[in-house]
């Protein structure tokens, strides 16, 4: 009776042989894959031309001074009232509602002043009315 241990034999994997398979396969991938242009966008991008140029879309400005008297695309009012506000725009602006109409008023101006001349521009029709105030040293 042989009471001995053996050493044990430690188990190994080779591979060689998966190496080799994985290598078939991708040349077998390679081979039988077709690379087409499945998809091509086609693009015609525009042309420059030398177009009209159209001239800037007027605006009506009504300016507001801290005093409250108004000024109309640069022309003064004789008074206050919001009839003659009404009157003066309708004369400068004519049929055009669709004008950009600018308040300016200076910060010191009372805010019944610049109420009454929105009031006025959204009543005749404008849609467009921005507002603007000017500081003591000018600028915007």
């Amino acid at each position: 009776m042989n009471l001995r241990i053996r050493p044990r034999e430690e188990p190994e994997i080779n591979l060689t042989s998966l190496i080799d398979v994985v290598l078939l396969l991708l040349v077998f991938f390679m081979v039988s894959t077709s690379f087409l242009k499945a998809t091509e966008l086609r693009l015609e991008l525009p042309r420059a031309e030398a177009a009209p140029r159209e001239e800037p879309p007027e605006e009506l400005e009504i300016i507001v001074t801290a005093s409250g008297d108004y000024f109309v695309n640069g022309r003064e009012l004789v008074n206050r009232r919001a009839d003659t506000l009404r009157r003066a725009v309708e004369q400068v602006a004519g049929e055009r509602r669709e004008l950009p109409v600018t308040i300016r008023a200076d910060g010191r101006t009372a805010h019944q002043s610049v109420v009454t001349a929105m009031d006025v521009a959204g009543r005749i029709g404008f849609r467009q009315i921005l507002i603007a105030t000017v500081d003591e040293a000018g600028g915007e």
